[in-house]
């Protein structure tokens, strides 16, 4: 009931201060799984088998996401690691398809995205991605500005769990710790933002978003995600 404390999913509770924003996590979250038909043009560009090419592809990726290296370096540099004689088109390509895998939609999220503005909430994403994939998504998703603030981590030069990428957030926000409520597929992230004093959830899927915020009183202050 309103007034009481209100638990975060790790069993610790705050002050029961009204919500006004909620901040989503991009990948996984607002989008649905990697695109495999992208991934396997990934794997037919490179010509390395996907039990191969996936380490390679994850060794160096926070450098991406940090916006240290483009998405074209990126490439170069698994070629590099690979030992593979690729063209600057082939690299170019796959920083094209490395964008298109992470660009299916979860219509769920945005439809409740859609609900929670509707309801007076402003919205949020954080999200860690590199240049490529960020070019990608603004020439294609008229819905992102749908959101009042939209936080990329290679602008940024700052990653989640950085404490710092979710400050920056808020203050663009113009809401206090306290009124926002922060959704990312990723433990670590979600740990990170209730210590900066956020209300926190692990998304993996819808229904266990609902039952995550019945469960936490927090479907009492936010409209619930319709079910799939």
């Amino acid at each position: 009931m309103r007034g009481a404390p209100i638990p975060t999913i790790q069993g610790r509770y705050e002050v029961n201060l009204a919500l006004r924003a909620v901040i989503f996590d991009y990948g996984m979250v607002l989008s649905g799984p990697p695109d495999p038909e992208a991934h396997a043009e990934l794997v037919r560009i490179t010509g390395l088998p996907a039990e191969q090419l996936d380490p390679l592809y994850w060794a160096d990726r926070i450098a991406f996401d940090a916006g240290t290296v483009s998405g074209q370096e990126f490439w170069r540099r698994i070629a590099q690691e690979a030992r593979l004689n690729l063209s600057e088109t082939a690299i170019g390509e796959l920083a094209q398809w490395d964008a298109r895998m992470w660009m299916t939609v979860n219509q769920a999220m945005l439809a409740w995205q859609q609900k929670l503005k509707e309801s007076g909430l402003r919205t949020a994403i954080i999200s860690n991605l590199g240049d490529t994939v960020h070019d990608a998504m603004a020439r294609e998703f008229k819905w992102l500005s749908q959101f009042d603030v939209l936080v990329w981590s290679y602008q940024l030069r700052l990653v989640k769990p950085d404490p710092a990428i979710y400050r920056y957030a808020l203050d663009k926000l113009g809401t206090l710790p306290e009124e926002a409520l922060f959704i990312d597929d990723r433990q670590e992230n979600v740990d990170t933002a209730i210590e900066t004093g956020m209300k926190g959830l692990v998304f993996s899927t819808v229904e266990r978003l609902r039952a995550d915020l019945v469960a936490t009183g927090l479907g009492e202050e936010l409209p619930l995600p319709a079910r799939t």
